[in-house]
């Protein structure tokens, strides 16, 4: 089954390209809008050997990454602790959950109170990456709580357990597989969110690139960035399926 999958994954990719390729041989696309894949390939090694705006490539991926990195360890710190003890205690999930509702709604560039509050630097960006990772974490972990069978713990209670020993091994592992499911789900929305966050003000950056590089109507470096954007997304995203299968074997993952 995961050999087809693989393979039908591998011939959609091929398909696409071929069709970009044939489109750009024929010139059935605009090159200023949908440049040839070697004008974007020119533009990567371009990326690569010269930099981009006086830094090299790598500069402005360590610098996104660091943003990201840093916002999801306080996104699974704080959703995490905070989704448990809403999970187990619904008064405190009353008291936070129409804070989390109210704000998870609003598009991630409305947060312009951030800016007035933390400035212009990274602690803004990280703060709204944050922001747009802690919700999808928070309620999965919350779900997650509260479909722990009663059964299990009364039946942890009836052996001597007390309330740190349940919380430790039936509770936590039988979350477990919420928590992680909802850390990929919180880093896929806080990626998405980089655009947004290095719009404020920024100079660096892979999405900051990418749309500066849009304002000089240089579109072959936008799609190097955007390719070279959606394939560290892969690895993240492959190597977080990577750590759920170790954790859980039996749970198959897409």
């Amino acid at each position: 089954m995961k050999k087809n999958y693989m393979k039908i994954s591998v011939l959609s990719v091929a398909a696409v390209l071929g069709v970009w390729i044939l489109g750009s041989a024929l010139n059935c696309f605009n090159p200023t809008f949908i440049p040839s894949v070697k004008d974007v390939l020119d533009a990567f090694w371009n990326l690569w050997e010269n930099g981009y705006k006086g830094y090299p490539l790598m500069y402005h991926i360590a610098a996104s990454m660091r943003r990201l990195g840093i916002a999801m360890v306080l996104v699974f710190i704080a959703g995490t602790a905070l989704g448990i003890a809403c999970g187990m205690n619904r008064k405190i999930l009353a008291a936070v959950d129409p804070f989390i509702q109210f704000y998870r709604a609003l598009p991630p560039l409305a947060y312009t109170l951030i800016v007035l509050w933390m400035g212009i630097g990274d602690g803004s960006k990280i703060m709204l990456l944050f922001l747009s990772g802690f919700a999808p974490l928070f309620i999965q972990v919350v779900f997650g709580v509260q479909k722990v069978p009663q059964d299990r713990i009364n039946g942890a209670r009836s052996l001597g357990a007390g309330n740190f020993v349940i919380f430790r091994d039936v509770i936590l592992p039988s979350v477990l597989p919420d928590i992680l499911t909802g850390l990929r789900t919180a880093v896929g929305v806080s990626y998405a969110t980089l655009v947004a966050a290095e719009m404020i003000a920024s100079a660096s950056g892979l999405a900051w690139m990418v749309l500066d590089a849009s304002k000089y109507i240089q579109y072959a470096t936008v799609y190097a960035g955007i390719f070279i954007m959606g394939g560290i997304a892969l690895l993240i995203d492959g190597g977080l399926k990577l750590l759920i299968r170790k954790a859980m074997p039996w749970q198959e993952t897409i």
